[in-house]
C-alpha cells in the first residue's frame, strides 16, 4: 500500500515474477569491484598528474637535458592513463599493464621534486639551480606518489588476477 491509500500493483509479488528489467540489481561481483577501482585509480592519477605537471609546461623547466625528458614521460604516462580508463571495463589486462606503465612514466617527475639530493646523486651533470635540501616535504607530491602506488598495484593485481573469460579444459 502506498502512503497515499492506494494499492500499489506489485505488492504481494515476489522479485522473480518482475520482468527482467525491473528486477533488483544483483550486488556486485569482486571482478567488477576491482574494475571500478582501477578505473577509479586511472582517473584521480590522470587528473593529478595533468595538475600537477601542467604548471611546468613552458618553462624553463622543459627545456632541460633532464627535466625536458621527465615532463615528456610525464606527458605520456597521463596518455596512457586515460587509455587505461577507457580500456578497463572491456580488456582489464591490457589496462592493468597500460596503468602499470603510465604509473613508472608518472614517478620520476615527483621523485625528482620529492627527493632532489638522491636524484641529483643517481643523475650527475650541472644544474643550474643549487640543491638547498635532499628531501622535501610537500603534501601534493607524496599524495601524487601515493595514487601512483596504489594504481600501479590495482594494475599489478589486474595482471595477475583478472578473470579469464575463456573457459579451460
Amino acid at each position: 500500500m502506498r502512503r497515499d491509500g492506494r494499492i500499489c500493483p506489485s505488492a504481494g509479488r515476489s522479485p522473480a515474477s518482475f520482468p527482467a528489467t525491473l528486477q533488483p540489481s544483483a550486488r556486485m561481483t569482486r571482478d567488477e569491484k576491482t574494475k571500478l577501482a582501477q578505473a577509479a585509480a586511472c582517473l584521480v592519477c590522470a587528473v593529478v598528474v595533468w595538475r600537477y605537471g601542467s604548471d611546468l609546461e613552458g618553462t624553463e623547466f622543459s627545456g632541460g637535458w633532464l627535466t625536458g625528458p621527465l615532463l615528456d614521460m610525464k606527458d605520456v604516462g597521463t596518455l596512457l592513463f586515460v587509455l587505461a580508463l577507457l580500456l578497463t571495463f572491456v580488456y582489464r589486462r591490457i589496462a592493468a599493464a597500460t596503468t602499470l606503465v603510465a604509473s613508472l612514466l608518472c614517478l620520476p617527475l615527483y621523485l625528482y621534486f620529492t627527493t632532489p639530493g638522491p636524484f641529483r646523486w643517481a643523475f650527475r651533470g650541472e644544474y643550474s639551480v643549487p640543491l638547498q635540501a635532499n628531501f622535501v616535504w610537500n603534501k601534493w607530491n607524496i599524495a601524487g606518489i601515493v595514487a601512483l602506488t596504489i594504481a600501479a598495484c590495482l594494475g599489478i593485481r589486474g595482471l595477475l588476477f583478472a578473470a579469464d573469460p575463456r573457459p579451460r579444459g
